[in-house]
């Protein structure tokens, strides 16, 4: 069995491989190649999954060698891959609905001229994924990583004659160079610490580094979630991100890319659970991003950039989680893979709209459309009911375990952080009925406008992908909830400890759908009784400055792109004037010295002669002068 882990990468990057360097002759079935190789990997995934569940619990974890990468006296880098539990959770999540997005993408870029590229690029993010959690190593997970990074920038920039796309490309890829410094200074100080970056000395030997160190590398570790899976201080390349192809979105936001951080902290627990200054760090950068997100979601007109606040606000959820330690981890984890479904059916579900709507994005455009569109309808708002937590679908199991988990943190922080989740999940029913309102019900507001679009249902290509993530968004919950099935199938990597709130899971519970009940009636109040306006209205403080992203972009251009002007106009002047003016000065000093030493060599006798009676009445006066003394 371990002989098959390296297919699940080798699969999809050898489509990559085929379809960006096969040329012009693949573009009438490149599409379908991608599809193939996506689809072999989820395959393999699945017989090794099968294969997995035939063995004790204590041995399900495989191993493959491939080669020695860097094996230099005690530097020893290795190629090998870690198939465990909670890589093969990955694995599923990556190739299965990984899949469904290119089966989706056919339809979708059915029309566009660059599409065997978009395949290309498309295994070629599910390659680097792949190789990220399959990684047994810290460094051959930083390959993985900057992998993922440059297939974001390629797919969020794949419509390069757009400026804009050009520009968000290049936002995510310099945002994500900050968390990856991170990652890099975090396994610096792995082997420094350990002599080793592999995963099972590292993590087994962690209690024996200092809790500074620890500390040090927890720190580093976040910084590089926080780039990943797009967390305050880093979030400000999400909504920008949004410029790439719909099926990228669904990519990046459900499966891949923003997943990562998660994944790298919940891997890194033995490191945070003996640093917990770095764990409450890591439990602030949730808290506040769940909160931020939810806000910005509040706020978007724009259909995908409303979900893409969504995402934020839920990956926090996860972040938050994974802070609270082994109480935590197969919770945030278990979120991870209920929201990989529904968040990519509400994703190819907005693009679904969009392909009806002549790419039009903006929700106040929209309305009406459920008649239209039904089968979006109905796989877009099981989507939407599961991720705002409705009693017995997938969103509700997995959210209430974390908000639950909250509270189990205990004395005050626990209710401030419980009550936090309570708050996210409140506004979280809100910005999700307010999409539902604007985009299905209401007044048909697309109608007189100029390009009047013809609203029609996807075509099937599309449509199958979407009803099969709706039936993950209704089931997927219940199924890990069940017997604590996924709890357990993670303890051997997660460590799981039962935590023990102040409230029971039926008062927790009913304070859940309580905050639900609350969201809804507030954005049903403000949106399903009154019309609404086809411009947005001038709004709150809050509301202005949530429409511009809580200010980020003007927050970094402050604290850090004007900073960094002024230091690098200072390092020009200092180059110029200082470092070229001492070069150029002594240059020009020497130049100076050898054209006034070149006249005395002018090839005249005369200049000679009395150089030389000069010369020699100068040691005639100096004789006679030392005589006398």
């Amino acid at each position: 069995m371990e002989s098959l882990i390296g297919l699940l990468v080798g699969f999809p990057l050898l489509g990559a491989a085929v379809l960006l360097c096969g040329g012009a002759k693949l573009d009438r079935s490149g599409h379908w190649l991608g599809v193939l190789f996506s689809g072999a990997s989820f395959v393999t995934g699945v017989v090794l999954f099968a294969g997995m569940l035939g063995r004790p619990t204590d041995e399900r974890a495989l191993h493959q060698h491939l080669f020695s990468w860097v094996p230099v006296e005690s530097f020893q880098a290795d190629v090998a891959f870690q198939l465990d539990q909670l890589a093969m959770t990955f694995v599923l999540l990556i190739t299965g609905v990984g899949t469904l997005i290119h089966i989706y993408s056919v339809g979708y870029m059915e029309h566009d001229v660059g599409r065997r590229r978009f395949f290309g690029y498309l295994n070629l993010f599910l390659a680097a994924m792949l190789l990220l959690v399959l990684a047994d190593n810290y460094l051959l997970l930083y390959v993985g990583w900057e992998g993922v990074g440059l297939a974001s920038y390629l797919l969020i920039g794949f419509w390069q004659f757009k400026p804009s796309a050009a520009v968000a490309a290049k936002k995510a890829f310099l945002v994500n160079r900050v968390g990856d410094a991170g990652l890099a200074i975090a396994i610096f100080l792995m082997f420094t610490t350990f002599g080793t970056f592999t995963f099972a000395p590292v993590l087994e030997n962690a209690t024996d580094a200092g809790e500074g160190m620890l500390t040090a590398i927890g720190l580093m570790l976040l910084l590089a979630a926080c780039g990943k899976s797009a967390q305050v201080p880093l979030q400000s390349w999400l909504g920008d991100a949004m410029e790439g192809p719909t099926p990228v979105s669904a990519l990046i936001h459900a499966a891949t890319m923003v997943t990562a951080g998660v994944y790298l902290i919940t891997r890194s627990g033995a490191i945070f659970n003996g640093a917990p200054d770095a764990q409450t760090a890591v439990v602030v950068v949730g808290a506040v991003t769940l909160i931020f997100g939810a806000i910005v979601g509040c706020a978007k007109d724009d259909i995908k950039k409303a979900l893409a606040g969504s995402t934020m606000s839920q990956i926090g959820y996860m972040v938050l989680a994974a802070g609270l330690g082994p109480i935590g981890y197969a919770f945030a984890i278990m979120h991870l893979v209920t929201h990989g479904f529904f968040k990519a059916g509400l994703f190819l579900g907005a693009g679904s709209v969009m392909h009806g709507m002549n790419d039009e994005v903006d929700m106040r455009k929209y309305g009406g459309l459920r008649k239209y569109m039904p089968v979006t309808f109905v796989t877009f708002g099981l989507g939407y009911l599961a991720i705002i937590g409705f009693p017995g679908l997938s969103g509700f199991f997995s959210k209430d375990q974390i908000i639950e988990a909250a509270f189990a943190k205990g004395g005050t922080q626990g209710l401030i952080l419980g009550a936090v989740t309570l708050i996210g999940a409140a506004i979280t029913a809100y910005y999700m009925t307010r999409v539902m309102l604007m985009t299905f019900f209401g007044e048909e507001r697309w109608r007189g406008q100029e390009n009047e679009p013809h609203p029609h249902e996807s075509p099937k290509v599309m449509t199958v992908p979407m009803i099969v993530l709706a039936f993950g968004s209704v089931f997927a919950g219940g199924l890990f909830k069940a017997g604590e099935s996924f709890v357990h199938w993670l303890e051997p990597v997660t460590q799981f400890e039962h935590g023990h709130s102040p409230f029971s899971a039926a008062v927790v519970t009913g304070m859940t759908v309580v905050a639900l009940l609350i969201g809804v009636a507030g954005a049903w109040l403000q949106y399903g009784r009154r019309p609404v306006p086809s411009v947005a209205p001038r709004g709150s403080l809050l509301t202005r400055a949530a429409r511009r992203d809580l200010l980020q972009d003007d927050f970094n251009h402050v604290a850090l792109v004007k900073p960094g002007e002024y230091l690098t106009r200072g390092l020009v002047y200092a180059d110029n004037k200082v470092v070229d003016g001492a070069v150029n000065g002594t240059a020009a000093a020497f130049g100076g010295l050898s054209g006034r030493t070149r006249r005395v060599q002018n090839g005249f006798v005369r200049s000679y002669a009395v150089s030389m009676f000069g010369g020699a009445a100068v040691l005639v006066a100096a004789t006679l002068l030392m005589r006398a003394v």
